[in-house]
């Protein structure tokens, strides 16, 4: 308990330095993870029971070899590419979003210094020292979450990719 205590007055002293743009950053990053844990949850678990179940379908037809026979694996090929690239577009949004709302907080961070020496004059860095650090934290998070988030939708979009084709090449056509 007092190590939960503990993470979460670090997490609210973080947000504290860099302003509330950071929960929009994190509530872009959850959703974003979300997302693509689903996706890597489809293509182990659900996929392959897809796929067996086209394979079988495809397996069971007597006849593979005429144009009606290639439009049905065409189209059976096309639903299971549907399904693998689902949610994929909103995830690469949300991975080139991030960078923009940390933008917004060092918009929101400058503001703030700007203000700050407005009112209380330019020699007084301590003063600013909040500002500044509200501008360039969010901008820090905001890339951090979208080098993980590069990093895995990358990785899932060649592993659909590589499971699209692996799937052309289970359904022979004659």
């Amino acid at each position: 308990m007092l190590v939960l205590m503990e993470t979460w007055e670090s997490i609210r002293d973080f947000v504290g330095t860099g302003g509330q743009v950071l929960y929009v950053v994190a509530i872009a990053l959850f959703i974003m993870w979300v997302l693509m844990i689903e996706r890597y949850w489809f293509l182990l678990a659900e996929y392959p029971k897809m796929k067996a179940d086209i394979v079988a379908k495809w397996d069971a037809r007597q006849d593979t070899t005429s144009w009606y026979a290639h439009r049905i694996r065409d189209a059976w090929i096309s639903e299971a590419s549907e399904k693998l690239d689902e949610r994929m577009l909103i995830i690469k949004t949300l991975v080139a979003m991030c960078p923009l709302i940390g933008l917004l907080g060092t918009v929101t961070g400058m503001i703030s210094v700007f203000e700050t020496m407005a009112t209380q004059g330019t020699g007084n860095a301590r003063l600013m020292a909040s500002g500044i650090s509200m501008a360039t934290v969010p901008t820090m998070a905001g890339m951090v979450a979208a080098l993980s988030g590069v990093f895995f939708s990358t990785r899932l979009e060649a592993r659909a990719k590589m499971a699209k084709e692996q799937l052309v090449d289970s359904l022979p056509h004659h």
